[in-house]
């Protein structure tokens, strides 16, 4: 759980990279399908509220889904561009 004042349920994974150290990474955007023995790709930069938690897990890289349903800030989720409506 995050420092004061904040209080939502972070998603985060324990990852051990391939030099052999173990970090926590967070996992952005809403729900994923990591499961224990999934092979992430990760990337720098700390989640502010959470201590000791200094990387991020890239989505749509690897093992790691897009974010489902995604239409804005696409990139930053992996989620790929949603088809056009019929006219």
């Amino acid at each position: 759980t995050p420092k004061k004042p904040n209080s939502a349920m972070r998603k985060v994974a324990r990852v051990r990279l391939t030099n052999g150290n173990e970090v926590n990474a967070y996992i952005p955007g809403e729900g994923h399908n990591l499961q224990e023995h999934s092979i992430v790709l990760v990337r720098g930069g700390r989640v502010k509220d959470l201590p000791g938690v200094r990387y991020h897990i890239v989505r749509g890289a690897l093992d790691t889904s897009g974010v489902a349903g995604r239409t804005q800030r696409r990139s930053k989720y992996g989620a790929k561009r949603p088809k056009e409506a019929k006219k």
